[in-house]
């Protein structure tokens, strides 16, 4: 995958992100998703080697639309100013978790779990995470995990790393407050992540990196989708 070609690419649509230019453009634009894509169907064949799960999906399956939805966003920007790939067994729209990467100039990066659980679904979660406490422990405090995703207290998005996107300031609704590992009920989602500099895609060492990233979090996330599976 050439990430050079394709970070250059959306440094010009983010200093002209407008109809004409694009139109322009629209050889480059079509070569850098290419590149994009070539991209993804790598992710797809190393990441099938350890979760035969994903084995059916193309290509198709994980990318986006390159277009902005502007109807009811005060951004009228028409393009977007990344390219993404989330890669779930259940395609993009599921609640399941899966694995997702991330080109955007300065901000890349590397995610996996799930986000925008519904209140019944973390229910059953918190529920699932208080009854095999020991095997959440064994997934999210293991040193892989902690090295590349960090423990769940106050990252953001923008942060180097995280675990847990947004969190509840104390316990859920009829869940102990004084629980020794309170903070984990107080989670509202289970996506760990990790930012990556704009050179990490270049070459194919990428993905020896991300699979390391994905092998580690894949136990939270097998922990989640075992519960999140019952609802859909």
């Amino acid at each position: 995958m050439d990430a050079k070609r394709i970070l250059a690419f959306l440094k010009e649509v983010m200093m002209n992100n407008n109809r004409p230019w694009f139109q322009e453009h629209k050889g480059e634009y079509e070569a850098v998703r290419a590149e994009f894509e070539r991209g993804v169907q790598q992710a797809l064949e190393r990441i099938v080697t350890f979760d035969p799960e994903i084995a059916h999906l193309k290509v198709k399956d994980c990318t986006y639309r390159f277009y902005r939805d502007t109807r009811f966003s005060p951004d009228k920007s028409p393009y977007k100013n990344h390219f993404g790939a989330y890669i779930c067994a259940k395609g993009k729209k599921a609640l399941r978790g899966g694995y997702y990467i991330h080109l955007e100039p300065g901000s890349c990066l590397v995610a996996v779990g799930s986000y925008w659980l519904p209140t019944n679904i973390l229910t059953a979660c918190r529920n699932e995470i208080m009854g095999n406490t020991d095997e959440w422990l064994k997934c999210v405090e293991s040193k892989p995990f902690l090295k590349y995703f960090g423990a769940p207290e106050t990252a953001s998005w923008d942060s180097p790393q995280g675990f847990g996107l947004e969190r509840l300031k104390t316990s859920p609704k009829d869940f102990p407050r004084d629980w020794e590992h309170v903070r984990y009920l107080r989670m509202k989602d289970y996506c760990c992540w990790h930012h990556v500099g704009d050179n990490f895609f270049e070459g194919d060492g990428w993905l020896d990196e991300t699979e390391k990233m994905f092998r580690a979090a894949k136990p939270m996330m097998d922990f989640a989708n075992s519960v999140i599976d019952d609802y859909e």
